[in-house]
């Protein structure tokens, strides 16, 4: 199987033509996510409280939120693609086109999520370790996440092993509603070495095709190939 790099990747059809986040509206962050943004953002003990949403898609929720929360909260949105819908420079909404591999904050949030993000992305343990450096010492991440779109160099999921190293650094991981949570700000080790992700995995449990990410696990290197051939 041949992998591609990350800058391949965000080249990638699959990657552009994902239709997961477009149009979400904030109604759907707590069906996907099982919270209420405007509750976790006013119960935060900061003023404004800060939230960030990755892979934020047109940012129609971070509009809506602005509305409904107005002073009470600073927003950034962070997408790939960058075809925003809400108008250029709302008060306390800063939207920026990037890759959420490369960007980084400058100030700690109160509220971290990616709603079906993470599926396009291709070293997602590298993100998953930073975010937690990224929230207040309260701060709340939240994202989807599917565990079987990890997988070992022979193609097999990394299953019971990873979520074990996840749970070791803080993480709460749903098998069954396929959701990661953080909470507090914490430094994460997850010792897997990435290889590189496939794009053409099909479709995962949302129906829409996504990215599997492909590492050696820790204890067992794997010499990296020099064509991206792992075959």
């Amino acid at each position: 199987m041949e992998l591609t790099t990350d800058a391949e990747l965000e080249r990638s059809t699959v990657v552009a033509n994902r239709l997961m986040n477009r149009e979400r509206r904030l109604t759907s962050y707590g069906r996907e996510l099982g919270i209420d943004i405007a509750a976790v953002l006013r119960a935060a003990g900061t003023r404004p409280a800060r939230w960030l949403d990755l892979c934020c898609g047109a940012a129609y929720a971070l509009g809506e939120a602005t509305h409904l929360l107005g002073d009470d909260a600073e927003i950034v949105g962070v997408d790939l693609v960058g075809y925003f819908a809400c108008p250029p420079d709302p008060p306390r909404l800063r939207l920026v086109t990037a890759s959420a591999l490369t960007w980084r904050p400058d100030a700690p949030f109160d509220l971290i999520t990616c709603v079906h993000g993470l599926h396009y992305i291709g070293d997602k343990l590298a993100l998953l370790a930073r975010i937690p450096g990224w929230l207040t010492e309260g701060g709340l991440f939240a994202a989807n996440f599917d565990v079987r779109s990890i997988r070992l160099p022979d193609g097999t999921p990394a299953g019971r092993r990873l979520t074990s190293a996840l749970r070791s650094q803080g993480f709460l991981y749903d098998a069954r509603t396929r959701r990661i949570r953080h909470t507090g700000r914490r430094a994460v080790d997850l010792p897997y070495r990435y290889l590189g992700a496939n794009d053409q995995a099909g479709p995962n449990y949302t129906g829409q095709p996504a990215v599997d990410s492909y590492y050696a696990a820790p204890g067992k290197p794997v010499a990296p190939p020099s064509t991206g051939d792992l075959s």
